[in-house]
């Protein structure tokens, strides 16, 4: 199993999750565990992902969704668990 963390920060639009799922599963990405609130007009979305499955490599994942957030106006950030894990340990 390869956890990555995965953060959406924007502007609050129509289809955000939406399209970030659609990404994911169609590379045979699992969503683990999820959580998103909108705070006065600002979206704000973290995600745990399984990226074992998926036959695209981290840095295309990467870049691509990085580009999937410029095209839908919100800033998409992904960094593998250990290293997430290791940056906010106390």
């Amino acid at each position: 199993m390869s956890k990555t963390i995965i953060t959406v920060v924007g502007k609050d639009a129509v289809g955000i999750i939406a399209k970030v799922c659609t990404y994911l599963a169609d590379n045979q990405v699992n969503v683990e565990d999820i959580s998103q609130t909108i705070v006065q007009g600002y979206f704000n979305m973290m995600m745990i992902v399984d990226t074992g499955r998926s036959t695209k490599p981290y840095a295309g994942m990467v870049t691509e969704l990085d580009d999937l957030g410029d095209a839908i106006g919100v800033n998409i950030r992904c960094q593998r668990e250990d290293i997430f894990t290791k940056m906010h340990r106390i």
